[in-house]
């Protein structure tokens, strides 16, 4: 089980990471902003690591605490991958937005 709910993070995380580079990619310009999505993905893989380990807690050294990790990571990990999909739908002209609209 921990195999292969390590095998599922690491797909979200491959995902995540395409989804980052396609943004930063749309960036290239700005660099101010992408300054600012470098250090707010730092930040957030900083609170999916405390995160998951606070929820785990109960598991402490214990076998399933693998498993639950990453399943938390990995749930995480696609809730943030959704976020940068929302990034990238952005319509020309939300400034609500931080990434600006494909060419």
């Amino acid at each position: 089980m921990n195999q292969c709910f390590g095998a599922e993070f690491q797909k979200s995380d491959k995902k995540l990471n395409e989804l980052y580079k396609q943004i930063e990619a749309r960036l290239k310009n700005d660099a101010d902003t992408k300054k600012l999505l470098v250090q707010a993905q730092r930040d957030w893989g900083k609170f999916r690591d405390a995160e998951c380990s606070f929820q785990t807690a109960g598991a402490a050294g214990g076998s399933m605490m693998p498993m639950l990790i990453a399943q938390c990571m990995d749930g995480l990990t696609q809730s943030r991958a959704k976020d940068f999909e929302g990034y990238l739908k952005c319509q020309e002209g939300d400034m609500s937005c931080p990434v600006p609209a494909a060419n």
